[in-house]
């Protein structure tokens, strides 16, 4: 889970909610309001952090508060997110993100992650992602499903990497510090689970 930066909501949904009747299920400009989320996300699931584009058969428009239990909430800029089809049609088992999650609550958006929770994620060398937060452990790992195999191989690897180049190069602050930026800042798509090499990095630095 990567802390995201909101932008300005599509023009297209402000002109939406100002008619009458206006809901989620009449609103014609999700192709735009895929693509500003998908933006402003660089690329990566809100969840899960595996790469999404802004097309409808691969990818998701997630309600964080469900349109069910929260229908004042279905058009607000600030409860959209975009997520992976998260192994949709698959088994309980196998499912992520918001297709597992469907309309319960999460305690955090990660469009308002504070700093003490982002500080709090961990991740283990099986590739497992946890939290020193339990009630947010377990809503990572049972209503999001963060540690399904797919994903925890996906992590794992991206730990391999970076740790083979810490072992290989040896950096300096200086040379860390550029790759946590290489991976963190700056604009345009990210690199899928890049959460999981700065985490490792930041790590480092600390040490």
């Amino acid at each position: 889970m990567r802390a995201i930066a909101k932008g300005n909501e599509p023009a297209c949904l402000t002109e939406h909610r100002a008619n009458v009747p206006s809901d989620y299920g009449n609103y014609q400009g999700k192709p735009a309001l895929r693509a500003a989320l998908v933006a402003e996300q660089r690329g990566l699931c809100c969840y899960c952090t595996c790469r999404i584009y802004a097309d409808g058969q691969k990818m998701k428009i997630e309600h964080w508060r469900g349109q069910t239990n929260y229908p004042d909430l279905q058009l607000s800029y600030d409860n959209l997110l975009g997520a992976c089809r998260g192994g949709e049609g698959e088994p309980l088992v196998n499912q992520h993100c918001d297709t597992r999650k469907g309309s319960r609550d999460l305690m955090v958006n990660p469009s308002s992650l504070a700093p003490e929770i982002v500080n709090g994620i961990r991740y283990q060398a099986n590739g497992e992602i946890r939290s020193s937060d339990p009630q947010l452990d377990d809503e990572l790992d049972d209503i999001l499903g963060l540690n399904v195999a797919v994903l925890r191989n996906s992590r794992k690897g991206v730990l391999d990497v970076v740790l083979e180049w810490w072992q290989n190069k040896t950096p300096n602050h200086v040379q860390v510090q550029a790759r946590i930026d290489r991976f963190d800042n700056g604009i345009g798509e990210l690199e899928p689970f890049t959460p999981v090499a700065v985490w490792f990095l930041k790590r480092k630095l600390a040490a």
